[in-house]
């Protein structure tokens, strides 16, 4: 397809479409929003190589043996007498937070859902075509407007209350590409782009609103990282002449070799960020693929691997010290529980939700996450229990009574069981949630849960490292390849019962197979199901 150059050649520093035409993007690729664009690019996208070349990097030093540990360069940072700037009044309590992709419906319902937070994902739940894109950031900037509206093919009318949560928009990391932008011939950053665009289509907006640009980074996996982003918001703030400052951040800890920079993280970022969220599904998957060569460090059934267990729990409560000591926010994570119309179903689900976010509230953080409007009462019966009316969060729990959280307790696998029907699930999930990857749906119900991108991956990549390491399940059988090849086909037969041949025929059930079957079987671990297959 012969490419549309946006913008005439500046020094050889051009933009170019790579996508066909669809409808809105003139709405969304203005000469402004564009020449941000390129000027971020310019400054900026080379240096994201030299990034991701360093986590290759580390990774392979931990593939030959050596672990995750507290960086001795940077024991002053930790040890010194620092806080974080300001909190913006309308981040100070976020004792419930929401998320969501970025189509009309969920927006309207997350801003509506009296969660605290609505974070709107470009990420983990979003299959990014170049349709979904522009029309998320349309959908965005009509919500920062108030004037985002959605008519349902029943006929049902969505509009936003008179009173809605704070909108943060969640970029997507480092490691993906925008595939549909060029700059001097190479794919963009994708965290550029939605960065960009978000930014200088609502700045104005959010500020007259008495809110700002509030922004999710995921998947860091180290201050340097964290250094680029800081250097970015400097960057934009000058170049609209906005008080240091203005943009606001909150880092997802949901990398292993990320949780041993806390503290560095937050130095870095300190005039732009105000809160860590323990991301524990990636965090899960991070563990998994930080350890893939170690046997010794295996992981069990999914549904085993529960925030009460050790190396999670240390995370959680590592978190929490460290961001009160420094002025921050510390968030807990994603219960993945979905309501149900069952009542005795529904019942069991809000009594685990209960209890994950009674956990999170006692060990002190200030706000959780759910992924359905149907759980914020609970949650935020609980997190209000803590923190009371007449505070916003819980920073006064330092937790300094505790001792110190050493390396070992991070690094720690838990017990739990390695099961037949564990590595089923794990199957059939893969199966169903790779299925909707390739149609263009990241967020789907499967099981009573709500799997998105980052349940998915630990799914596959615990099938991966039990093959790997040829794992003896309770049952006696080995893992390998000829046990999963012959689940595989037992398993997609079930999901075409589960499913119906009808639905089974006209899906991508077989290439969802296929590609589980090449990631499983690989003899190295696929790093991410985007860079192994991209939706439709």
């Amino acid at each position: 397809m012969e490419q549309q150059v946006l913008e005439k050649p500046i020094n050889r520093a051009v933009l170019e479409l790579n996508a066909a035409y669809c409808s809105g993007q003139e709405e969304v690729l203005t000469e402004g929003a564009m020449a941000l664009l390129r000027n971020l690019c310019q400054e900026f996208a080379g240096e994201v190589d030299s990034l991701l070349a360093m986590r290759a990097q580390k990774q392979r030093r931990f593939d030959s043996g050596e672990l995750p540990q507290f960086l001795p360069e940077t024991r002053a940072i930790r040890e010194g007498q620092w806080q974080i700037k300001n909190i913006p009044s309308d981040l100070k309590d976020r004792r419930v937070e929401i998320t969501g992709p970025v189509d009309r419906k969920m927006i309207i319902n997350g801003l509506n859902s009296k969660a605290k937070v609505f974070m709107a994902d470009f990420e983990d739940a979003f299959a990014p075509s170049w349709q979904k894109l522009i029309q998320g950031q349309i959908n965005l900037r009509d919500a920062v407007r108030k004037e985002i509206s959605f008519r349902s093919e029943e006929g049902k009318e969505y509009r936003l209350n008179q009173e809605t949560a704070v909108l943060m928009c969640r970029v997507r990391g480092l490691h993906l590409k925008e595939d549909s932008i060029s700059f001097e011939g190479k794919a963009i950053p994708a965290a550029l782009f939605d960065f960009a665009l978000y930014f200088y289509h609502n700045y104005r907006q959010l500020l007259q609103n008495g809110s700002g640009p509030y922004f999710y980074i995921p998947k860091l996996e180290s201050h340097v990282e964290a250094r680029w982003w800081a250097k970015v918001f400097a960057y934009v703030e000058e170049r609209f002449c906005l008080a240091p400052g203005t943009i606001k951040c909150t880092c997802l800890i949901e990398t292993l070799p990320a949780v041993f920079e806390m503290d560095e993280i937050l130095f870095e970022l300190k005039t732009n960020i105000v809160a860590l969220n323990c991301g524990r599904w990636d965090y899960i998957f991070s563990y998994i693929k930080t350890f893939k060569s170690d046997g010794g460090k295996l992981l069990p059934n999914r549904s085993d691997i529960s925030m009460d267990k050790g190396f999670l729990s240390a995370y959680s409560r590592l978190l929490i010290k460290t961001c009160h000591k420094r002025g921050a926010l510390a968030l807990g994570g994603m219960s993945a529980f979905i309501p149900t119309k069952d009542s005795v179903d529904n019942q069991a689900v809000l009594e685990q939700v209960h209890k994950d976010k009674d956990l999170e509230a006692r060990n002190g953080h200030d706000g959780t996450w759910v992924a359905h409007p149907g759980l914020v009462d609970t949650a935020m019966e609980i997190f209000n229990r803590y923190i009371g009316s007449g505070h916003a969060n819980q920073l006064h729990i330092t937790r300094d009574v505790d001792a110190p959280i050493q390396a070992r307790e991070l690094l720690k696998p838990c017990s739990g069981q390695f099961t037949n029907a564990g590595l089923r699930l794990n199957i059939r999930v893969a199966l169903r949630y790779i299925e909707a990857w390739l149609s263009g749906n990241a967020c789907v119900s499967l099981y009573g849960l709500m799997e998105d991108l980052a349940t998915a991956e630990i799914c596959r990549t615990l099938i991966w490292q039990w093959i790997h390491h040829q794992k003896v399940l309770d049952d006696g059988q080995i893992v390998n390849e000829e046990l999963f090849k012959a689940l595989l086909v037992e398993e997609l037969a079930v999901v075409k019962e589960e499913v119906g041949a009808s639905r089974f025929t006209h899906s991508k059930f077989t290439q969802a197979a296929v590609l589980l079957e090449q990631m499983s079987l690989n003899s190295e671990l696929v790093e991410f199901i985007p860079c192994q297959a991209m939706p439709s």
